[in-house]
């Protein structure tokens, strides 16, 4: 955290082919090693898919994928008294996007397709239809926080 100010939120461009600027910070999420332009590709080729096999507009299906896949709450560990007690936590909408960003991609690398861009297809029309990892981890999250709301009174 810092100290004097608080740190100043970078505008992000929105991306050439969509004009969408959610689509944009998945991109910088998936990206590795500043290989933006391979980025682009397996977003877009995945894009190409998912509208070749569900024959609606890919930004659509990716903007429900994340809504669907976005959590509401999350559990933080904090000590108290000696012990350790996981305390829900509202997210708000910025971080919980950055989870589901966040999820996505992990599941989609964890997939068995060939290619990645199969994989972001994949992972991102389970996602819409809500089911897949992704989903799982978010309902995963939803009940731990629902079975420690006993302890929300510690949180501060």
């Amino acid at each position: 955290m810092p100290r004097k100010r608080k740190a100043v939120v970078r505008e992000v461009l929105p991306d050439p082919k969509y004009n969408d600027v959610n689509l944009t910070k998945f991109m910088n999420n998936l990206m590795v090693g500043g290989k933006k332009s391979l980025a682009e590709k397996i977003v877009y080729g995945a894009f190409d898919i998912i509208e070749e096999k569900t024959k609606q507009p890919p930004l659509e299906v990716f903007n429900t994928a994340i809504d669907n896949v976005r959590p509401l709450v999350k559990v933080v560990s904090r000590r108290v008294g000696g012990s350790n007690y996981q305390i829900p936590l509202e997210v708000n909408e910025k971080n919980g996007q950055a989870l589901a960003f966040r999820w996505l991609i992990s599941y989609a690398r964890a997939r068995n397709e060939k290619t990645m861009i199969e994989k972001l297809a994949a992972e991102l029309m389970a996602a819409y239809k809500k089911e897949g990892a992704s989903i799982k981890k978010r309902e995963d999250t939803h009940k731990m926080a629902e079975a420690n709301k006993a302890f929300a009174h510690l949180r501060w």
